[in-house]
């Protein structure tokens, strides 16, 4: 598994803060709020029922509003080959930044992925997103589609990768460019992934 070394702002050399008090919280004050938040929802296992609480409460150990950044429930037309257009739907949107599949305990995070990536059929090309994060409470998968680099953790162990999440306590993304190799090679593993599993079905 790949596992990039970020700076202690994440990703880039620019932050600020995406809260509504002009001071963002420190890493040492955020990684204190993810123990607990880890600790409160390690035993849920209904997506339907408790997908969205959770989603707000992880944002919130960000010291970050879920709704001034990011939505639920977003409809989106997915193409399909050989037949029309079908109405899907994304977890949790972020444009631009950040694209959320959630799944009930046990499920796929693989097939999860892969009904992320799909989506993208759905999103106009300047809000595509940078990073896919799955979840089935129990353990969370980020890809970072710039890098190519996927994270992969044990809810319980959040504390331990918060810094990969750098972007939403307010650090700046590198602007994305298509042609470098980088991204060619992200989309290469990202389509193998896709392929191999669509195969499977």
């Amino acid at each position: 598994m790949l596992t990039p070394t970020l700076s202690p702002k994440g990703r880039g050399s620019e932050c600020r803060s995406l809260r509504k008090a002009s001071k963002p919280l420190s890493w040492n004050e955020i990684e204190s709020r993810a123990i607990p938040f880890s600790k409160e929802w390690s035993t849920e296992t209904s997506e339907r029922a408790e997908a969205q609480k959770f989603w707000n409460a992880f944002f919130d150990v960000f010291g970050i509003q879920r709704r001034r950044v990011a939505s639920f429930e977003q409809q989106v037309a997915i193409a399909r080959a050989g037949h029309k257009l079908k109405q899907g739907r994304i977890d949790g949107f972020w444009k631009g930044v950040l694209l959320i599949e959630h799944k009930s305990a046990g499920q796929s995070l693989d097939r999860a992925f892969v009904q992320a990536v799909d989506s993208f059929d759905g999103v106009i090309e300047r809000d595509l997103p940078r990073d896919v994060l799955v979840s089935d409470f129990t353990w969370l998968r980020l890809f970072d589609f710039e890098t190519g680099t996927e994270t992969e953790f044990a809810l319980k162990d959040l504390h331990k990768h918060i810094r990969r999440f750098g972007f939403i306590a307010g650090c700046h993304a590198r602007q994305i460019k298509p042609q470098d190799p980088v991204n060619i090679r992200a989309a290469e593993q990202m389509g193998k992934l896709h392929d191999a599993l669509k195969a499977g079905t």
